[in-house]
């Protein structure tokens, strides 16, 4: 059985959390039921697809929706201007566990659907200077849990996909992962999540 030599993340609510009401509720002032129908809008698949996939960039998507969505306007553009406090801060506890694991000699990657926006956000945290190397969706053009995204990883660090143990919040994006012969582990809480990694990591006779 080939050994874990490198790890991969994903990068929302694994390194870094992020709150879209935070942000929203300070627009929508107490209007819940409106905040809801726009967070339908920010939620649907053509929405968020378009923005991880970087065919368009991101402003140009808000001015679109601003033009399919004119009684969302303002709130779009107030999204827009404020995109960056929605990621709240780096997720307690996960830059220990990446110190911890870049000490014994993994090598660790990102892999994350984001939009053109996450180059602010990789300048304002630190965790991310931790990584060897990423491939975001905005500049390959394709998503998870597409098959190829995780291979583009692998081909561009010369990985071999046996060899990666990747982790992501979202089950879909697990299971992609190991269709392209990763193995994966599903992330909660930072406490589960170490001690499932350790626990998988003595299974393949790592520790």
């Amino acid at each position: 059985m080939p050994m874990i030599k490198n790890l991969v993340f994903d990068f929302g609510k694994v390194l870094v959390n992020h709150d879209l009401h935070a942000v929203l509720e300070r627009y929508f002032k107490g209007d819940k039921e409106t905040e809801e129908c726009f967070c339908t809008i920010l939620a649907s698949p053509a929405f968020t697809q378009a923005c991880d996939l970087g065919l368009v960039p991101f402003g140009e998507l808000i001015r679109k929706a601003q033009f399919e969505h004119p009684q969302f306007a303002g709130a779009f553009r107030f999204f827009y201007e404020n995109y960056l406090d929605e990621v709240t801060g780096e997720i307690e506890g996960m830059r220990e566990v990446l110190v911890c694991y870049k000490s014994k000699g993994f090598k660790l990657y990102g892999l994350s659907n984001w939009s053109d926006v996450i180059y602010e956000v990789m300048r304002q945290y630190e965790i991310f200077n931790l990584l060897d190397g990423r491939v975001i969706s905005c500049e390959e053009h394709i998503v998870k849990p597409e098959k190829e995204i995780y291979l583009r990883l692998c081909e561009r660090y010369g990985l071999e996909p046996s060899e990666c143990l990747f982790t992501d919040d979202r089950m879909e994006n697990v299971e992609g992962a190991k269709a392209a012969g990763m193995e994966a582990v599903l992330f909660t809480t930072v406490a589960d999540y170490a001690k499932d990694l350790e626990k998988l990591l003595k299974a393949l006779q790592h520790l």
